[in-house]
């Protein structure tokens, strides 16, 4: 593409259009104000201009920014803040969105105001000064704005240990105990809140692997001890299977396939790991019992060729991991124009003239023309013709 365009046509001829680009790709420039050369970024009403229905229009580089764009003090190129979108320069240069609670509340910029995301709980009252301020527990405000409880045996609360989702009362089968648990087999309330069951049995015989818990909401039950169980049906024995173990894996008979091994995966449940073409990363062992995970080493970028081989991301790209060898990629709008990866993709094509969308693509430096979402600006020329176009 041409560094600088020169010259467009746009001729309305019998009610449609056609459109001719003298000089340079046309529709790989950014155009200021409201213009829009019809047939090209847009349809020409009813009301065509006085310069379509003249049959010709040129435009010419241009310093000027778009709309919505701007320079601002701290800017490195010309209009290479969009005041629309930026958080650091929301609506005007400097303008700065508020951080928000970690892990609470995120601000973005919408249309050049500052926009409140909760990531937990409610901005009920719309006020950006005191952010997230419903945590969703309320009864009038129930997991959201304006959701009341209206039945007073059913008031809000938590539906998960995390406390993140909020319900009017419990689903059915279960009770609210700080968060709504089913309490039959739950043996820190059961059949109860509150009511913790005796591991000891108050006394009762001791047995291998056991411990005294809750069935069916009533403590003393005997029960078999985490990653045990009772595969050969003799309670005198009682719990003597390990079921983290190759042959017995998460249950009773239940043997990993060749090649395989059993582990705790990351939800701490004993999984046979790992299938073919996959490589097993251990995080580590506790009391004879190791947990990890099963990982493509071919293309996982935080395990990329071995276990552990983490690719480094640099700026303005992304890692990637090809064939178990990391490679940079770069974001988009940014480029490596030096063919060096050790800074990165260091090159903004979205706002560098020098290289407008790509590397090497210069806008028109004379002019100033400003580089814009990647393309060179333009505006109509000065020297409008009804008969021709020049430069």
């Amino acid at each position: 593409m041409s560094s600088r365009l020169t010259m467009a046509i746009v001729t309305v001829i019998g009610g449609g259009v056609l459109a001719i680009a003298c000089s340079g790709a046309i529709t790989d420039d950014v155009y200021v104000g409201d213009v829009t050369p019809p047939g090209l970024l847009g349809s020409p009403d009813a009301g065509a201009s006085a310069e379509a229905e003249a049959g010709l229009i040129s435009y010419c580089p241009s310093n000027k920014c778009p709309a919505g764009w701007t320079t601002c003090p701290s800017s490195r190129f010309p209009c290479d803040v969009n005041l629309w979108t930026d958080v650091t320069n929301c609506g005007a240069c400097g303008v700065t969105c508020p951080q928000g609670r970690a892990n609470t509340e995120v601000f973005s910029c919408v249309q050049g105001a500052c926009v409140l995301n909760c990531q937990r709980g409610f901005d009920c009252d719309g006020l950006l000064d005191n952010g997230c301020e419903t945590p969703g527990h309320l009864d009038d405000n129930c997991g959201a704005c304006g959701r009341k409880c209206s039945d007073p045996a059913k008031s809000c609360v938590a539906q998960d240990r995390n406390l993140e989702r909020y319900d009017c009362g419990c689903p059915p089968g279960q009770v609210s105990c700080g968060f709504c648990q089913v309490l039959s087999n739950n043996d820190d309330n059961c059949g109860a809140c509150l009511n913790a069951c005796d591991p000891t049995g108050g006394g009762a015989p001791v047995l291998p692997n056991t411990y005294y818990g809750c069935i069916d909401g009533k403590c003393g039950a005997l029960k078999c001890k985490r990653n045990y169980a009772d595969c050969d049906g003799d309670e005198s024995t009682g719990c003597e299977t390990f079921v983290v173990s190759d042959a017995n894996c998460g249950g009773c008979g239940n043997a990993c396939p060749s090649g395989q091994v059993c582990r705790l995966d990351q939800s701490e449940q004993p999984t046979c790991m790992c299938p073919e073409g996959l490589t097993y990363c251990e995080y580590g062992c506790f009391d004879g019992i190791c947990a990890g995970e099963c990982v493509d080493v071919t293309g996982d970028p935080e395990n990329c060729g071995a276990c552990g081989a983490r690719c480094v991301e640099l700026g303005g790209s992304r890692s990637a991991c090809n064939y178990g060898t990391c490679t940079m990629v770069c974001r988009q709008g940014r480029a490596d124009c030096n063919n060096s990866q050790s800074d990165g993709c260091e090159v903004n094509t979205n706002s560098d003239p020098r290289n407008c969308g790509e590397c090497g693509h210069v806008c028109d430096a004379v002019a100033g023309q400003a580089c814009v979402g990647g393309r060179c600006v333009v505006e109509p020329c000065d020297d409008q013709t009804t008969g021709g176009a020049t430069q």
